[in-house]
């Protein structure tokens, strides 16, 4: 079905179930939606109903038409630009986020705090399975306060908002969104209708997302467009809630398909193979360790065309939230997801590897009232995945991991001080088919305290001891791994890694100046990393070992309100990941950027422009390349009108404006898959 068809289709359909609301009592104003920086706005990945204000470490929203505009096929592009945050980009299917130089396994992606159970992070060229197009709402957690969401979260955790389960009858008896946009650069066309309707006690929501894009375009490069960067793309759910006088008890079933190219993919390498740290490739009398050297001719001729992956995954969410369940307890909050996940990838139409993954993630937090000024929750975490890889890439033997985890946090407060802790203790069992079993037993445990020593104030200190569990990946991987150009190696005898950081934050959150600028310094004891032991052309030898690290960084936004109308921000981040002693640099690490952006209102208009630098990445690991320095100039522009009596926005936003050649450092594929040249994004929404 064509594009236009599904989004007519929509449209209508949402244009009946919404025909009698009166939109006036459900639409807010362009504008009260908009911060970035949460100051009173609850994090609902959170429990206790904290405000941002009063976490120890630095947390950020990207919501209301800020997500609007910013919102790009990928979750990692679409996060892409808020400070301390950059994305592993893998063409236009694939990318994640990487949050302090932290890329997953140790950044978790959340579904309304319940783990997504994908692929995404077995290889950055898997797709996250959450869909930007219908999120309400993004939170970033850094550092101790993502903590209770387990070593999965020890660089951070991305907590996606939706609405794709009622928490309340709307007003009225519905309410609801339509969406459409059109994008130069890869000519995207996408859309978006949704629509919740209810009455009584019970809810029901229906929302829907499609998109379509070509290879998009690169400035200054060996092909005018990115062969392999397409993606088409389509996600359905249908949701339902009981909602009472104390609490909801919802279910949705979301299901989305897609397909993408994997762009810089190569089979020039698939013969090598590992002769103890050394790579051979082509004949035995070939490779010459010292240099390298290749018979021309050989493992070069194999134009298998680009390869591609078709996805589907199904995903059943529950969540729940009662209040006064019980004597002493004030709520209890529910949260679960059951994911069957499945990508094939082809060659030439044929396919060659089937990776699935099917498994569960829960949770469920207490929150006990309050005893001597102390307010808390306890909490008990369930999760379960099958793994497995199939066919031609299957560098991973099928594997299951369980993991079972207990969190307690409380929190005080004494005079200006907001004090808290946290306390969690994980249990991991790994098994892989024909190798030994793993069990791992993380314990973690954090502190903070926030100082409100001005009205308007705060500073923030938070001290961590944060253990991760090896994944299956770094456990049990042997075998070519064509996507990152590398044969890895995994080792079952690793042990858990613990880092120990020190987070100093400070915010100003009101008057015409505000701000939040953090510090941090990470020291981890046997940190996890993909060493590479060997190197033959552009394919890697590597092995998962352990050593001794520190990541070092800062970031921050500083805006001022010059007029009413007009305000002005700085913003920037830095950060630094070293092997310790004469160790060198940690791989990948992304590269400083420093930017300025200016923001105004006037009436129905609303627009920003933004100009960053990102740096020359020269802080290099052993066998990669420095990555040079770039400008990048956005800038949007809004309208908000009524269309057929409802209130709408058209935006045009426009990124890479400069259609400079921009290559990420945070990437496997730096040098291979440049980002995207100048585009325009022109788009309307209406809310009903």
């Amino acid at each position: 079905m064509r594009l236009q068809t599904f989004l007519l289709t929509a449209a209508g359909a949402a244009a009946l179930s919404t025909s009698a609301f009166a939109a006036d009592d459900v639409i807010q104003t362009a504008h009260q939606d908009e911060p970035t920086e949460i100051a009173d706005v609850v994090v609902r990945a959170l429990p206790l109903g904290r405000a941002g204000d009063d976490v120890g470490s630095h947390v950020a929203l990207l919501s209301g038409d800020e997500l609007v505009h910013r919102r790009q096929s990928t979750l990692g592009d679409t996060l892409s630009g808020i400070p301390g945050v950059n994305s592993d980009t893998f063409g236009g299917g694939a990318s994640r986020p990487v949050v302090r130089g932290q890329a997953a396994p140790r950044v978790k992606v959340l579904s309304e705090g319940a783990g997504l159970m994908d692929a995404s992070e077995v290889s950055p060229d898997h797709a996250i399975s959450g869909e930007p197009l219908l999120l309400e709402g993004i939170e970033i957690l850094r550092g101790p306060s993502a903590l209770l969401y387990g070593g999965g979260a020890i660089g951070g955790a991305v907590n996606l908002l939706d609405k794709k389960i009622p928490t309340r009858v709307p007003a009225n008896g519905g309410e609801g969104v339509v969406e459409y946009r059109r994008g130069s650069v890869d000519n995207e066309e996408a859309g978006v209708v949704g629509a919740t309707v209810g009455g009584g006690n019970f809810a029901v929501r229906i929302e829907a997302a499609a998109r379509k894009a070509d290879d998009y375009k690169v400035p200054d490069w060996d092909e005018p467009r990115l062969d392999g960067s397409y993606n088409e793309t389509s996600t359905a759910t249908l949701g339902a809630s009981y909602i009472g006088s104390r609490g909801y008890l919802g279910a949705a079933y979301t299901e989305q398909t897609s397909r993408y190219g994997l762009a810089g993919h190569t089979h020039e390498y698939e013969g090598c193979h590992p002769h103890g740290d050394h790579l051979h490739c082509g004949g035995h009398d070939d490779h010459d360790h010292d240099g390298h050297d290749h018979e021309e001719g050989e493992e070069h001729d194999h134009d298998h065309g680009v390869p591609e992956v078709r996805l589907k995954s199904r995903r059943l969410d529950l969540r729940g939230e009662l209040s006064d369940p019980l004597p002493g307890m004030e709520n209890v909050r529910l949260r679960a997801g059951y994911t069957d996940y499945q990508h094939q990838e082809l060659e030439e139409g044929v396919v060659s590897t089937t990776f699935t993954n099917e498994g569960y993630d829960g949770r469920i937090e207490a929150q006990h009232k309050p005893i001597a000024g102390f307010k808390g929750v306890v909490g008990l975490q369930l999760s379960k995945s099958d793994f497995a890889a199939v066919g031609e890439e299957s560098f991973l033997a099928p594997s299951t991991t369980k993991n079972t985890g207990l969190f307690v946090m409380e929190e005080y407060e004494l005079g200006d001080w907001h004090l808290e802790g946290a306390l969690r203790q994980k249990w991991q069992e790994a098994s892989a088919l024909g190798l030994p079993d793993a069990e791992h037993k993380p314990f973690s445990i954090s502190g903070s305290a926030v100082w409100h020593f001005m009205p308007g104030w705060s500073g923030a200190v938070s001290l961590s001891r944060s253990q991760r569990a090896p994944s299956a990946q770094e456990l049990y991987a042997d075998g070519v791994h064509l996507a990152t150009n590398t044969y890895e190696i995994g080792d079952s005898g690793l042990d858990v890694e613990t880092a120990n950081a020190l987070e100093l934050t400070l915010r100003k959150t009101a008057g015409s100046t505000t701000a939040s600028v953090s510090a941090y310094h990470y020291v981890y004891d046997d940190y996890i990393f993909a060493r590479t032991l060997d190197q033959f052309e552009d394919f890697r030898l590597i092995q998962y070992s352990q050593a001794d690290a520190t990541f070092t960084g800062l970031e921050g936004e500083v805006r001022q309100q010059l007029t009413p109308w007009l305000s002005a921000s700085v913003f920037g981040d830095y950060v630094r990941g070293e092997l310790k002693g004469d160790g060198g640099n940690l791989p990948r690490i992304p590269a400083a950027r420093l930017g300025v952006r200016a923001e105004a209102f006037a009436g129905p208009w609303s627009g920003d422009v933004e100009y960053s630098r990102t740096f020359k990445q020269n802080d290099i690991a052993a066998f990669e390349s420095e990555t040079p320095g770039y400008n990048m100039v956005n800038a949007t522009v809004a309208y908000d009108v009524e269309l057929a009596g409802v209130k709408s926005q058209v935006f045009l936003r426009g990124t890479n404006l400069l259609d400079e050649l921009a290559l990420n450092h945070a990437s496997f594929l730096a040098e291979t898959a440049p980002q995207r040249g100048r585009n325009l994004v022109l788009g309307v929404r209406a809310r009903f």
